[in-house]
Parts: structure tokens; C-alpha cells; sequence
């Protein structure tokens, strides 16, 4: 076994820790942070088949890729089974006698060079001068005849040596033959590789594996003349390259986008950590320019050997620098990794040192998401489920979605706006809504535009392109609003959106992945089985998924089952196998749950329709109109639960029918919506239906506007400055104003004498001349009127049909009107908890929940 940091793998520095090797943060190895690239994996898919023939010998697509994207002949390139497969080639092809190397750098130059039976001279390199290589110092040990080896950058230093001075070096001294290792270039900002403006007797090195994080695939090449070329394929045995790398490789010479984003990366961590390093007294760093830092300890009491056990027993690995020639005990070497880690292992160090910490920052809040494979995979509702969960077990627990697109939202009592989703949650956590738990709100108001709500208020109207530029903002709000409600409870449950595999919004993600890595939160993918393709959605998901996002993925949660659950193991087993994750468990289809839905999905489908009990001759009918807008549509979930209502959902003319009461309801887009009130001819069916005296006709909020007589919107605010006509059913004008009100409301209904409660959410101001008024609010302003007979109303109260007393007065007003005597007290209460607790039950004897637990650090 060798020496834990000296170069050993990774399985034997986890066996010396006595951990998992997916336990240990591994600093030793010098591959890109950031993984590798999503175009990998179908790469390799795509060549399964591929394996069943031979290789191209000649690599000749991988060959023509490489000449293409260095700008030389293909008959100066030459492709390897990884670098060090060429490093041991080259030397015996050069045929030099003499090998000189600057020290210290990477131990096999000199074993190359001896194995070509080489006699090898040393350029050591002072320490005084932070190990870096100087044309001019190695100008004067040049005679004629060697070879010179050393890297660009250097290994382990970092450093990278002029070009232009090497190319003037290697032109005054043309019978010296310089071999370039440049594996590390590709990690460098503004890197001059030595492939451009060659001299002939240059040697370029270079490692196609590296800079993409898959060394275990083995590909290099070099680049330099043809007549050395010649003599090193003479020298390489043949099928040197297989399929799978030859085709990677291919992919890998196009990829520039992925070079300059780790590039970027791998600067700004690596200063970054810097100056953490640099904040430890006993430390010396030296400035590299590469993915890695060559680190002196400087304790009598302490060595780099000494430091690598203490950190190897908190998991983390480096590379210990003493068989670097010219080094000693004291060298180690650490790579950089994500901003995470690089924290992770300068606290490591802080106490391996015995360096007293600053004030320490709180551990990170455990957390937990749900994502989905769709939208409406049920992932709202587990995330409630999981907060009611925890709250029974006694932690304090709220719930987080950072980025909501729902046109069904709530004010806040200190009058911000956010998506019901998260109210529901928060009511399962039992604490009080606040704007931070859905920071960004979006609401449509068309097919490529929305309203975008940051913390709470409006920020303004915003198409794709305009919000795509806004999304840095957004997401570095939304990550201070994460971190406020972490350092207040003892566990986050977060929610993502849509899917994570929608491959044209990954890039610029804020709120599924990217999310969860801010957070730390382990991520379960939820799939709703009843739709059909559920493992084929897990597996494809993770097939598009970036390496970093596959990390993330805890495992999945099958939803919506309807049978014997025995009938799924062997696709449950199936999906572990083929994912290398999880099920953790299979939650069955809940009927009449109880619980407001997310969006309006449920709504417009019908499936939220009452049970049949309502259809008989003595209930009801009440229709909602299904508008193409429409906000807030959970006003009416309430009204579901009466046992003498019939609520139907209404889309045209045809089923309309003759209802005891038809609601508009809210809408963010009120002048559009009352377009296709005109377009499919409901505006006239309506006014027909007022005007029979048996129909009540009630709008909300934004229905309440549509049956006024005039709207205008000089600002644009839900239109283009547009100005129309309303049904006339209400002598009542509304402007929409730039200011958003958002309120919490108490308020007194007139004909009933009764205290409703609510909230207000809209730009428009209404006013009237003969109106009768029905809703004031405590501070008197009139938020509700109705026509003289009081057949037509409407009010800015959105919530008004949760008070129970109020909901029984209004359907007992209905029964009287259609000759029905009424039901007397309240009939149904509307009250979540008990569907908390029941949604609770089942999802706690579905889900392996001790084991969530300990996913996330809490047992």
C-alpha cells in the first residue's frame, strides 16, 4: 500500500482513514472541480454499440480533430493512451543522450528518460524565487544535444514559464529538443500553449482528460514534427487508443464553451482560497496558476505527513510533495475544488493546525428537497407532507421554493406577495408565510411574458430574454432569503420546479440544482407513476444531468400509486441497478386529499370536482368561468366542500347552462381575459343570464373589474396601454396603477352582517356611481359593491368563501332563491389539519423516513 498522500488512489487513502471513498473530499488529484461535461454520457451511449468492433488503429477522426482545433498538420499529431503513454514514448523516439529536467516537477520526466537510457541532469529550482523556471537560468545549462523536459504549467509549483521566451529559447538553440507537458494548460486563463508558433524542435504534451475530469478514460496526444511523430507511431503498439476515448476525444477538441467556464472557475477559487491559506499562520503558499497550490508547512512540531493523517481522519486527502525531488517533508500539494469544499478543507486545516477558529459560523442547516421528473409530479405536496413530518417529530421546520411560476398567490401579513404553494407548506410547519420561503414569483400574464414578485413585491413586467439577464439578481436574493430562514430553524425542506432535465433552462437553473447546492440538500426525484413512464423518466433524467447535479441525487419517491405495490420490484430494482440510486419508497394515490393545489393544473383538468352527492335535486349549482389567466383559483376550494353544492368548471357557451351562481374569478391579465370572454361569446351569455333574475353573478377581484363598465391601462401593466369595455353589468370604472396593492384584510360584509377575512392583490382602482356597497374594510374603504337588486357583485377579497359562516349564508341565499329551504348551521369546516395529518400518515409509512433522516445529518 502506498503511503496515504503520496500519490495513493483513492480506494487506498479511504481504507488507511478506515472511511468510504465517498467519504473523502479528495485534494490530491488534480482534475477539473466541476466534472465532467453533460455532453459525456450520451458521448458514451452513443458508442456502446461501437464496442462490439475494433478501434480505428489510426485514430483518424480523433487525429483530424486535434490538428483542427491546434492549428497544425495531422501528420504532427500523434494520440496516446493517455499522456504518460507518450511521455514514455518520446524519449526513445528523440534518441538524445542526454535528458536535463528542472526540479521539482513530475517524477516520471526522469523515469521516462532513463528507461530511453538517458543520463539525467537535474535544474533545481530555489525556493527563494517560489520554484519558478526562468528561460534565461535554463539558458545557461543548455550544451547542445539534450532533451529538456518540464511542465506548463509545472507540477507540482503551478508555475507557468514565458512562451515567448521558450520560443526564443528553442530558436537560438536548435539542436536542444524541448518536451512541453501542457496537461495543466488548459486550466489557465489566457494560457499561450507552445502549439502555436511551434519551433521545430518543440515537443507538445498534452492531456485531453484532465481539463474534462475523466482520467480514468486514458487519451492524450502530442504535437510536434512530423519526422518525431513518425518514429513514435513506429514505436506504439497498435490499438493503443480504444473506441470509447477515441470518440470522447472528438467531442471533447470541439468543447471550448466548458474550457473557458472552468477556466473562470478555477481562477476565481483558487484566489479565493488563497487568501483563506494565507489567513493560517505556519503556512506558506506559493503562487501557481493552475488547478493546484504547492503549500509549505512551517512548524517544528509538525510535518506535511503528519498534517495528512490529521486531515485524511476528517476525509479529506492531499498530496504529500516529499518524493518531488528537491522537496521535502514539509511540501504538500492541494488541488481546487468548488467553493464548498475549498471551505471544507480550510476548516479542516484551521483545526489540524490547532488555529483558533473566528467566530464559526452556524453548521449548515440540515435540509432536504423534493424534485420532480415533470411539473405536477406531486412535489408540493411531499414537500408539505415532509414539513408536517418533521414538525411531529419536533424539529423546526420550514418550507423554501426559490423560483415560483403560479398565478395562484397570497399576501403576507406584512403585505408581500408570494405563491400559495409555500403558504400551504408553511401552514403544515405551523408558522407564519413569509415572502422569503418563495423569494421569486412569477406570474404570466402571457404566453411569453410575466409579472416578476421579488421578496414580496413587484419588481416589474419581464419577457424570457429581460428575465434570463434579471436571474443573477434573483438568485442571489433568493440564496440570502434561504440563508435567513436557515439560521432560524433546525431544517429546511425545498422545492424544486418543472424538472431538473429541462436541458434548455439548466444553464442559468435557480431553482432546482443549483439550489440544492447552495443549500447542501440531498435531492429525491419525484415521479408520478400514475401518468405513465415514471422509470423511464427517473433514468432519462439522470441521464442528462451533469455529473455535480447526479451527485446531488439522493435517490427517487414513486408517487401517485394505484395497485400492489409487490408489482413494482423488479423495475424498483431495475432503477437502482441502472441509476446506482434509490427508491425510497412508493406513496400511494391520495383521493380527496383535502389540500389547495399548486397551480391550476387540477383546476382546468376537472378533476377537483366535487363527489356525486351534490348532483341531486336538492343542492345547488355554482359555475366558475375557466379563464385563460385565471389567478388564484383555490378562492373556490372551499365551496367543494359543501354537501349541497355542485361546482362546475365552465369553458364555453355550451356548457354553461343555467347555474344558480357563476363566478368570474380573479385574472392577471384582466383586458386579455375579457377578450375571450368576447371571443367565445360569454360576455353575452352572461348579461343574458343577469338579466333572467335567477342567476347571481359574482366576480372576484379581477372577475369584479371585468363586470364593471370601463377599464384602462395607460401603464402597460397588464397589456399594452390598452383601454376596453367591461360587461356593463356594474357601474363601475377601473385604472390600473402602477402601485401594486398588496394587503391583508378584515372586513365586514354588509347583507350578512358577518366578519370576513382575506387579502387584496391588484393594480386596478375601481370606482362607481350607484353602487351598493357590501365589503368594507375595517379602515372603511369599500372593497366590494352589487347592483341594486343585489343579484350582481363583486369584491377585491380574495378568500372570502373560507369563512365558513359566510360560505353557508351565501349557498343558503342560493337555496331560498331556487325554492329550497335552507341548511341552517355550518355544514362543512374548512380546515387543513386534518389533511395534514392524514397526508402525514401515508407518506410517513411510504417513505423509509429514518433513513432520510440520516441522509440529511439529523440522526
Amino acid at each position: 500500500m502506498s503511503t496515504p498522500g503520496h500519490g495513493g488512489n483513492l480506494r487506498q487513502l479511504a481504507r488507511a482513514a478506515g472511511k468510504a471513498e465517498r467519504d473523502i473530499l479528495d485534494f490530491s488529484a488534480n482534475i477539473n472541480p466541476l466534472g465532467p461535461p453533460e455532453w459525456l454520457r450520451p458521448a458514451i451511449s452513443a458508442q456502446i454499440t461501437a464496442l462490439t468492433h475494433y478501434p480505428d488503429p489510426d485514430c483518424a477522426a480523433l487525429v483530424e480533430a486535434a490538428a483542427a482545433r491546434y492549428g497544425v498538420a495531422t501528420d504532427e499529431v500523434i494520440v496516446g493512451n493517455g499522456s504518460t503513454e507518450l511521455l514514455y514514448l518520446l524519449p526513445r523516439a528523440v534518441g538524445r543522450e542526454h535528458a536535463l529536467i528542472p526540479v521539482p516537477s513530475y517524477s516520471d520526466y526522469v523515469r521516462a528518460s532513463k528507461l530511453a537510457g538517458m543520463q539525467v541532469r537535474s535544474l533545481p529550482l530555489r525556493d527563494t524565487d517560489a520554484f519558478r523556471l526562468e528561460s534565461a537560468a535554463l539558458e545557461t545549462q543548455l550544451s547542445g544535444r539534450e532533451m529538456v523536459l518540464f511542465g506548463r504549467p509545472n507540477n507540482p509549483t503551478g508555475h507557468v514559464c514565458n512562451a515567448d521566451a521558450l520560443r526564443v529559447l528553442a530558436a537560438r538553440h536548435p539542436a536542444t529538443m524541448f518536451l512541453v507537458d501542457e496537461a495543466f494548460g488548459d486550466f489557465v486563463e489566457g494560457f499561450d500553449s507552445l502549439t502555436r508558433n511551434r519551433p521545430v524542435n518543440v515537443i507538445v504534451l498534452l492531456s485531453l482528460t484532465k481539463i474534462f475530469a475523466i482520467p480514468g478514460l486514458r487519451l492524450g496526444c502530442a504535437i510536434a514534427d512530423r519526422t518525431v511523430i513518425q518514429r513514435v507511431r513506429e514505436l506504439q503498439p497498435p490499438w493503443s487508443v480504444n473506441s470509447l476515448a477515441q470518440a470522447v476525444g472528438v467531442a471533447a477538441l470541439h468543447d471550448r464553451d466548458y474550457l473557458c467556464q472552468t477556466q473562470l472557475h478555477v481562477r476565481q477559487q483558487r484566489e479565493a482560497l488563497i487568501a483563506q491559506l494565507k489567513s493560517l499562520p505556519g503556512l506558506t503558499v506559493y503562487p501557481g496558476e493552475a488547478n493546484f497550490l504547492l503549500l509549505r508547512i512551517d512548524r517544528d512540531s509538525m510535518d506535511a505527513p503528519t498534517l495528512a493523517r490529521r486531515l485524511l481522519a476528517d476525509g479529506i486527502a492531499i498530496r504529500l510533495c516529499g518524493n518531488f525531488e528537491d522537496l521535502d517533508a514539509r511540501f504538500f500539494r492541494i488541488a481546487v475544488r468548488r467553493e464548498d469544499e475549498n471551505a471544507r478543507l480550510s476548516d479542516s486545516l484551521r483545526a489540524a493546525l490547532g488555529v483558533k477558529r473566528p467566530a464559526h459560523p452556524k453548521r449548515r442547516t440540515p435540509a432536504i428537497m423534493f424534485q420532480g421528473t415533470s411539473s405536477n409530479a406531486g412535489k408540493s405536496i411531499l414537500t408539505a407532507a415532509f414539513c408536517r413530518i418533521l414538525l411531529q417529530d419536533g424539529f423546526r421546520v420550514a418550507p423554501f421554493k426559490s423560483q415560483n411560476m403560479s398565478l395562484n398567490s397570497f399576501v403576507t401579513r406584512d403585505g408581500c406577495e408570494m405563491g400559495r404553494a409555500q403558504v400551504v407548506q408553511a401552514q403544515a410547519c405551523r408558522i407564519e408565510p413569509r415572502a422569503t420561503m418563495n423569494p421569486i414569483l412569477l406570474k404570466p400574464n402571457s404566453d411569453t411574458g410575466s409579472q416578476v414578485i421579488l421578496l414580496g413585491k413587484p419588481v416589474g413586467n419581464m419577457n424570457v430574454g429581460e428575465y434570463i439577464r434579471f436571474k443573477p439578481q434573483a438568485f442571489e436574493a433568493a440564496k440570502q432569503a434561504y440563508d435567513s430562514l436557515a439560521r432560524e430553524h433546525d431544517v429546511l425542506v425545498l422545492e424544486g420546479a418543472g424538472s431538473p432535465a429541462e436541458v434548455n433552462l439548466k444553464h442559468h437553473d435557480i431553482v432546482n440544482m443549483s439550489m440544492a447546492r447552495h443549500a447542501g440538500a440531498p435531492v429525491l426525484l419525484v415521479g408520478d407513476i400514475d401518468r405513465g413512464g415514471v422509470f423511464a423518466s427517473f433514468v432519462g433524467t439522470m441521464e442528462v444531468l451533469a455529473e455535480w447535479e447526479r451527485d446531488l441525487i439522493a435517490g427517487f419517491v414513486v408517487n401517485k400509486f394505484r395497485g400492489n405495490e409487490s408489482l413494482l420490484k423488479d423495475a424498483l430494482d431495475y432503477t437502482a441497478r441502472h441509476t446506482a440510486r434509490p427508491v425510497f419508497g412508493v406513496v400511494p394515490y391520495l383521493h380527496n386529499l383535502g389540500l389547495p393545489d399548486e397551480d391550476s393544473v387540477t383546476f382546468k383538468s376537472g378533476t377537483g370536482n366535487p363527489a356525486p352527492h351534490a348532483t341531486n335535486g336538492n343542492s345547488v349549482e355554482i359555475a366558475v368561468i375557466d379563464l385563460p389567466h385565471i389567478s388564484n383559483f383555490t378562492d373556490f376550494d372551499a365551496l367543494r366542500l359543501e354537501p349541497d353544492v355542485r361546482l362546475r368548471i365552465v369553458r364555453s357557451v355550451a356548457n354553461l347552462g343555467q347555474p344558480d351562481a357563476v363566478i368570474l374569478p380573479g385574472s392577471k391579465n384582466v383586458i386579455g381575459d375579457l377578450a375571450h370572454l368576447r371571443q367565445s361569446r360569454l360576455d353575452i351569455a352572461l348579461c343574458k343570464l343577469a338579466r333572467t333574475g335567477k342567476t347571481e353573478v359574482i366576480g372576484i377581484c379581477g372577475g369584479y373589474q371585468m363586470l364593471g363598465a370601463e377599464l384602462s391601462d395607460p401603464h402597460g401593466i397588464e397589456s399594452t396601454g390598452q383601454a376596453t369595455h367591461g360587461l356593463g353589468l356594474l357601474p363601475l370604472s377601473t385604472v390600473f396603477e402602477r402601485e401594486k396593492i398588496l394587503r391583508r384584510v378584515t372586513a365586514k360584509h354588509t347583507p350578512s352582517g358577518l366578519t370576513v377575512h382575506g387579502y387584496e392583490i391588484h393594480h386596478g382602482q375601481s370606482d362607481g356611481g350607484a353602487l351598493e356597497p357590501i365589503v368594507s374594510r375595517d379602515d372603511g374603504e369599500l372593497i366590494g359593491a352589487s347592483s341594486a337588486g343585489g343579484l350582481v357583485w363583486g369584491t377585491y377579497l380574495h378568500g372570502l368563501f373560507d369563512a365558513d359562516e359566510f360560505r353557508r349564508w351565501f349557498v343558503n341565499r342560493l337555496r331560498s332563491r331556487r325554492g329550497l329551504s335552507p341548511l341552517g348551521t355550518v355544514c362543512a369546516a374548512y380546515d387543513l389539519e386534518p389533511a395534514f395529518e392524514r397526508l402525514a400518515e401515508v407518506v410517513r409509512k411510504s417513505l423509509d423516513v429514518a433513513k432520510l433522516y440520516r441522509l440529511m445529518g439529523l440522526r
